[in-house]
């Protein structure tokens, strides 16, 4: 059985795409296959992929007709054989040529069912690039409670992550702002995660990406983080992290009202939390929500008070 099953979501981008393959035939690991489940109008990626035939093992599959990012993520593990996922972004690559073998090192020593390891982001359009790794507060944290990756996601994108193929869950195609957090959230509500403090995967950022698109936009951002809060229950709310990233939501978006939820396109029934934290937003000045420090004091005065109605 092959060990590591490298998924591929494919939609045009054939640059990409390259790149990404050029960087797994570069792998010193080599036990895996790759799956490239295209979602492409045209043949290219198809023709891209027969380039690679006789690098590795690829497995392409063309969809009959476009399933949309988040279900094309799900065909392309579903087509997996190996024992191991690993989903890779068509616009990332793997850091260098031992990326993968400290991915599976990982596997091999830990008992953990998801590991993730630290990243670079390349900004494309600004040649920068910025380490992101996760500090020990932040692990901690996550190791006591995967819902307050809420207020921040510091897994990083799928690209940076394995699982195994056991079939438990699945990305939920409901979501795309919240895609990763709530994968992320599911499995490490039952199971433990390691964590590889080296650079494995290079996550390309361009203005073109899907997420780019949601930022500030309260009729994607609201009804998915209360989708989301309605499936892991509203009790998470007293986490004082989970409760701070609802009080900079609503803050950031400029909810004020029930009837701003409600415009914004959530259609469920307002847990009295909510509620609270709208009233309160109306009685204090705009500088005080504006300003970091003070809007951090305001929401540790309202937890303190009110956590107990989540």
């Amino acid at each position: 059985m092959t060990f590591i099953s490298i998924c591929i979501p494919a939609y045009k981008r054939i640059q990409f795409i390259d790149r990404l393959l050029a960087s797994i035939k570069n792998q010193n690991f080599k036990d895996f296959e790759v799956i490239v489940s295209d979602d492409s109008p045209g043949e290219e990626v198809r023709e891209l992929c027969m380039k690679y035939e006789n690098s590795f093992k690829i497995i392409y599959h063309k969809n009959l007709q476009a399933l949309g990012t988040t279900e094309n993520w799900n065909e392309a593990i579903r087509k997996s054989k190996g024992e191991w996922i690993k989903l890779m972004h068509d616009d990332d690559w793997f850091a260098d040529a031992n990326s993968l073998q400290l991915f599976a090192n990982a596997a091999l020593v830990s008992s953990s069912k998801f590991i993730f390891a630290a990243y670079r982001n390349i900004f494309l359009a600004e040649n920068r690039e910025e380490v992101v790794t996760i500090s020990p507060l932040r692990k901690w944290l996550l190791k006591n409670n995967s819902a307050t990756l809420l207020s921040k996601n510091v897994i990083g994108p799928p690209s940076v992550c394995m699982h195994r193929n056991d079939g438990r869950f699945w990305y939920d195609k409901k979501t795309k702002w919240v895609v990763d957090i709530d994968f992320y959230i599911q499995r490490l509500a039952v199971e433990s995660f390691h964590y590889i403090d080296e650079f494995c995967v290079s996550v390309g950022i361009s203005e073109d990406q899907v997420t780019q698109d949601c930022v500030r936009k309260p009729e994607v951002e609201i009804p998915e983080n209360f989708y989301l809060l309605d499936k892991i229950g509203w009790s998470s709310l007293r986490n004082i992290a989970v409760y701070d990233a609802v009080w900079r939501l609503l803050r950031n978006l400029s909810m004020k009202n029930e009837s701003d939820i409600v415009a914004a396109g959530y259609s469920g029934t307002l847990p009295d939390i909510i509620r609270s934290i709208l009233t309160f937003h109306r009685q204090l000045p705009k500088a005080c929500l504006e300003y970091g420090l003070l809007s951090k004091f305001f929401m540790s005065i309202h937890y303190i008070f009110n956590f107990k109605k989540a």
